[in-house]
């Protein structure tokens, strides 16, 4: 049911390893056939490149995996639900401006009943179908109003708070960016690696031999250039009102 890959650091760097292994998660070794997408950062902007095909088939990720090197990146390959057949717009990762910035969404599990729920999507409007950036647009809509890039401590409570709610739904491991931070939700199934030199890796299953951890169920862990800022423990229960 998909799966997530991401990398926060210090300095920009090579994930050629990591990469090669995920993209063959891509519907080789695990069943997630349906899309792949990469966003990674350089210059302050994010560079996403996506396909509805099969990972472990593409060229292009390939090359990506091979190439790539930055200091922060969100991947996914997909095993497409809702809906059930793949196409661009439903493949992540997500792109919406809001409060200023560029935010980059990915998502593993199911929230499908967040579609149904009226949101005030003033500051973000889905273009696909999918539960998942219907959620991503209930996160932005949550903090439009006391985001701060400059001072977590006002919009990340709220953004905390706000995936707690959806989780509640469903299934709600992501990974989320403004560029500058990435924050990672581990509701039931991530996993972190801390390296040497400020670099944190996360990822849905571990990728080789390292010193993976997993995410204590409904954690929220939130790193700027490989160090970790803060995080939050969740709370798991039925679902209330976003």
């Amino acid at each position: 049911m998909c799966e997530l890959f991401g990398a926060s650091c210090s300095r920009p760097a090579s994930f050629s390893k990591e990469l090669a292994a995920f993209r063959l998660r891509g519907g080789l070794i695990a069943d997630n056939p349906d899309g792949w997408g990469v966003a990674h950062w350089n210059g302050g902007r994010a560079s996403v490149e996506k396909s509805p095909g099969p990972g472990y088939r593409s060229h292009r990720f390939r090359g990506l995996a091979h190439s790539l090197t930055s200091d922060l990146v969100i991947a996914h390959v997909r095993k497409a639900t809702h809906p059930a057949a793949p196409g661009y717009l439903d493949t992540h990762p997500f792109v919406h401006d809001c409060c200023g910035r560029e935010w980059v969404f990915a998502h593993n599990g199911m929230v499908p009943d967040v579609i149904e729920r009226p949101g005030p999507f003033r500051s973000c409007h889905p273009d696909g179908q999918t539960d998942s950036e219907f959620a991503f647009c209930h996160l932005l809509a949550g903090i439009v109003d006391c985001y701060d890039h400059e001072d977590l401590d006002g919009w990340l409570s709220r953004l905390a708070a706000i995936a707690d709610t959806l989780a509640r739904f469903g299934r709600f491991n992501f990974l989320l960016s403004d560029g500058e931070v990435l924050i990672a939700h581990g509701h039931d199934r991530l996993h972190h690696e801390e390296r040497s030199g400020d670099c944190v890796l996360i990822a849905t299953e571990p990728l080789d031999d390292g010193a993976w951890q997993a995410f204590a169920p409904g954690e929220l862990r939130v790193y700027r250039r490989g160090r970790l800022l803060a995080k939050h423990a969740g709370r798991i229960g039925d679902a209330g009102r976003l």
